[in-house]
């Protein structure tokens, strides 16, 4: 029965199961965040091989009207394709599943990125680079929906640190490839058209292990397929049931049943239930992604502008990447048992504070140490945030959801990379922090004044 779905999911023990299907899913966003940030180490290369240029750029070149030129139209047409991405496809996991839309999107993403790699103009260049993401854009959203409807209530939290552990791991791959391939040409092609390829390559890799990941049981139930649903929910428990070689305890009685067979549209997450969710929560994507990917996507620049040179700057920002997986990794020890909205509340307020010191540091080791601590605030605040505006929202409507107000960190991430260049230029990097402070503090009053608590409540209790 399609009331008993949840119920029987939320009292699912810790287990090598869930984990490993947890792992599974992690592994596919592992390719979207290689591609997020290969960006900010492969940029010096591109720009040398002329790629850039108004002649090479050709119908991109008219964007420096509104202020975008050079590498800037490469990051423009990476979040404009993201954007497109979230909005235009998010829908689709709600209407065919999960799964579908989870390994199809990586394969896409795979193709598209590939055929970047050869493009020899900047205009075929950010051509490619805009399909690719409107491919991997909804990645992400479909496996935060997956993530939260799969893994009992207790276990939200954990869940999201190890998936985001998993995935930051690659950013230290990235630099480091980066750091060693950029300057080289191996066997007379470019290292950054290696740094790219060597990411597809990966990601065919995830695309074949997409068979150990079933289905979400509760969005089966919410389509009124109750018996595929169930199905599922009892090869698990049966599973589980082994490994732990005990009877797994009976589901709690639940007080409401899964909505299924009303065909959801966007404009239901405007309905007085969710509308102030959904405005909150896409003020807070426009403001967290001006700290996060402002200091991401500038490392090296940031770095020299603090009076590093370029082979400096590409080695000092592969040491601040390897902290990229530990802020998931300390999170796995508070995820659960700390409030989520006050996870990413500190987790914001310890950005601009780092920020703010990295701004009039001239010390390496001070610059390195404040880089550092900012990547673990930032991935305290990303895991944190992920899981709940995934909490927020129905499972009808969950993926549509997650879509519009993450597409707009999409939206910002792509005018403000021109705004931080701008102020970067003529107030040098104090003008940057405090461009990122500011929004800062509004992704805190946003989450603190308006945000529920979630730690431990069942989904169907929150959506209610």
């Amino acid at each position: 029965m399609p009331h008993d779905i949840a119920a029987r999911l939320d009292r699912l023990p810790s287990s090598r199961t869930l984990w490993t299907i947890i792992v599974l899913l992690s592994l596919g966003s592992v390719f979207e965040f290689y591609d997020l940030f290969f960006a900010a180490y492969v940029a010096p290369g591109m720009v040398q091989t002329g790629l850039f240029t108004p002649a090479s750029l050709g119908i991109f070149a008219s964007l420096k009207l509104i202020q975008v030129a050079g590498f800037g139209t490469f990051v423009f047409s990476t979040f404009a394709g993201l954007w497109f991405g979230v909005v235009l496809l998010a829908q689709a996991s709600d209407r065919f599943g999960r799964r579908a839309v989870f390994t199809w999107s990586l394969l896409w993403y795979v193709t598209c990125t590939a055929i970047m790699a050869f493009q020899r103009t900047g205009q075929s260049l950010n051509i490619w680079r805009f399909v690719a993401g409107v491919g991997f854009g909804v990645q992400l959203v479909t496996i935060d929906a997956y993530i939260v409807e799969l893994v009992p209530r207790t276990l939200r939290g954990r869940a999201f640190c190890v998936n985001q552990l998993i995935s930051f791991c690659i950013v230290p791959v990235v630099a480091l490839l980066a750091w060693q391939l950029v300057p080289l040409k191996p066997f007379g092609f470019d290292g950054w058209r290696w740094v790219v390829l060597l990411g597809s390559l990966g990601a065919v890799v995830v695309w074949g292990l997409r068979s150990g990941i079933p289905e979400s049981p509760r969005w089966l139930a919410a389509r009124g397929r109750a018996d595929e649903a169930d199905a599922i929910v009892g090869e698990l428990e049966r599973r589980i049931a082994a490994e732990r070689r005990q009877v797994l305890l009976p589901p709690a009685p639940w007080p409401t049943a899964i909505e299924h067979g009303r065909r959801a549209t966007l404009s239901d997450i405007f309905v007085p239930r969710y509308r102030g969710r959904t405005i909150m929560l896409s003020m807070f994507n426009a403001a967290q992604v001006i700290g996060f990917y402002g200091f991401n996507s500038w490392v090296p620049t940031l770095l020299m502008a603090r009076g590093i040179n370029v082979t400096h700057g590409l080695e000092y920002a592969f040491v601040i990447a390897l902290a990229q997986p530990v802020g998931p990794l300390l999170g796995c020890m508070f995820a659960d048992a700390l409030e989520r909205k006050f996870q990413i509340m500190g987790g914001l307020a310890c950005m601009a504070v780092a920020m703010a010191i990295f701004a009039v540091a001239t010390s390496p080791i001070v610059l390195i140490l404040m880089g550092i601590a900012f990547t673990l605030a930032a991935n305290v605040m990303s895991y944190a945030y992920h899981g709940y505006q995934a909490e927020l929202f129905p499972t009808r409507i969950r993926s549509r959801a997650i879509g519009f107000v993450y597409s707009w960190s999409r939206l910002t991430a792509a005018f403000s990379g021109l705004i931080v260049g701008s102020l970067l230029a003529t107030g040098g990097v104090p003008a940057v922090a405090i461009f990122i402070g500011g929004a800062m503090i509004v992704g805190i009053a946003l989450i603190g004044i308006l945000g529920p608590v979630t730690n431990g409540v069942a989904l169907e209790q929150l959506t209610d």
